[in-house]
């Protein structure tokens, strides 16, 4: 059972240490230049959110951009008055009213009252994200090689406490890992929810075909890799997040994001290695991340299998499970960007790692409730850090 275990990890480990390195080579700088400039839904599924969508809503409509767009609230719950303040500055309101809601079954229905408005992209928002300056732009002119899926670079909107700090960090750890040393190697990067653009009828298409699922991030995911359409990634050009400041929210968040991991591990397992067979690579690597041991849990986990081997003569050694576990520490100090070594706050937020650890364990075992509910994560109307404006 050991020896079987150590196999197991080993080989995420070495899936992650791969990446790891491949991400510290350099990218090209995005291309801002366009001959058509399209017209753009800037969509905000917004479920119950009262507050934030408004500052969200103004910063989007004060975006620059030479073309024509949109800002298009997507409207779950929201009160009449911000219904009626989202009007009056200028905003598109959708109203959608759905016994269970779904971010997924949001956006098929928003898209289908569109499809008629001349739109040719569609840009996916968190209700609590900002974009960078001439993002729509960007994004724009990557859709000039006929790409019909692009992924934004997210980062933090805020760093205000400690967990938030961390949250920040697996973040960029996540766009080091999944994203950046995917697009190096020519593999398409993984979507992460919000700040993803696609062709308008492309992603019309593919709503009207995703189902009721936690994850439709991941759906969208399996179904464009199966399409054979190659996702880009531009990872000089940010949309801001909102991160989680407290234990209790990120174990909500995590609960939604392993049980959506866990219904696509048992939903596309076996036709991950049939697609494999069939040359779709993209496909198959997007299988092999459904088999990965949740960061948290994997640091945890590896440094409970280093202490039980001091004591334990069966399976692996111990100088195997301790190369694991620094092989994995390795991989996370080379993924961290740069510039957050010279922030005291890093080494603070450290010290929030066994809190992760533990609201980690409770998602794991409550993955059940996010089949039962919507599990949205609460947001703030949190200001940008100086450095980001």
């Amino acid at each position: 059972m050991f020896w079987i275990l150590g196999v197991y990890l080993l080989l995420n480990c070495a899936y992650l240490a791969f990446f790891g390195v491949v991400g510290l080579l350099p990218m090209s700088k995005s291309k801002k230049e366009a001959k058509h400039f399209r017209k753009i839904a800037v969509l905000f599924p917004t479920y119950q959110e009262n507050v934030v969508i408004i500052d969200s809503v103004k910063s989007a409509l004060s975006h620059a951009y030479q073309g024509t767009f949109e800002v298009v609230v997507i409207a779950d719950g929201l009160l009449p008055e911000t219904l009626a303040t989202l009007r009056s500055l200028g905003a598109k309101v959708i109203e959608v009213f759905f016994e269970k809601s779904t971010k997924g079954k949001a956006m098929q229905f928003a898209m289908n009252q569109l499809k008629n408005e001349g739109f040719e992209m569609a840009l996916v928002m968190d209700v609590d994200n900002i974009m960078s300056d001439h993002c729509l732009t960007y994004l724009n002119a990557a859709f000039e090689n006929e790409k019909k899926v692009v992924q934004a670079h997210r980062v933090a909107k805020n760093m205000d406490s400690s967990f938030a700090f961390l949250d920040a960090c697996n973040e960029e750890v996540n766009n080091h890992l999944f994203r950046k040393s995917h697009a190096i190697l020519g593999l398409s990067p993984a979507l992460i929810g919000s700040g993803m653009a696609f062709e308008f009828n492309y992603f019309l298409h593919l709503l009207n075909n995703i189902g009721e699922t936690v994850g439709e991030d991941k759906q969208l995911d399996f179904m464009i890799a199966k399409d054979n359409v190659h996702i880009a990634y531009l990872n000089d050009v940010y949309v801001y997040d909102e991160k989680i400041e407290n234990a209790k929210v990120f174990t909500k968040q995590r609960t939604r994001w392993i049980a959506s991991q866990v219904e696509f591990l048992k939903k596309y397992a076996f036709e991950g290695f049939v697609q494999l067979f069939k040359g779709n690579i993209e496909f198959f690597n997007k299988t092999l991340q459904t088999f990965l041991v949740p960061r948290m849990l994997l640091l945890a986990l590896l440094f409970i299998l280093v202490v039980q081997s001091f004591f334990n003569p069966f399976g692996p050694s111990n100088i195997f499970w301790i190369s694991l576990f620094a092989s994995l520490c390795f991989t996370l100090i080379i993924a961290i960007p740069k510039r957050f070594y010279a922030d005291k706050r890093l080494y603070i937020a450290l010290l929030q790692i066994p809190r992760a650890m533990f609201g980690m364990m409770i998602a794991l075992a409550s993955i059940g409730k996010a089949k039962k509910s919507f599990m949205a994560t609460p947001h703030s109307a949190k200001p940008m850090e100086k450095e980001n404006r």
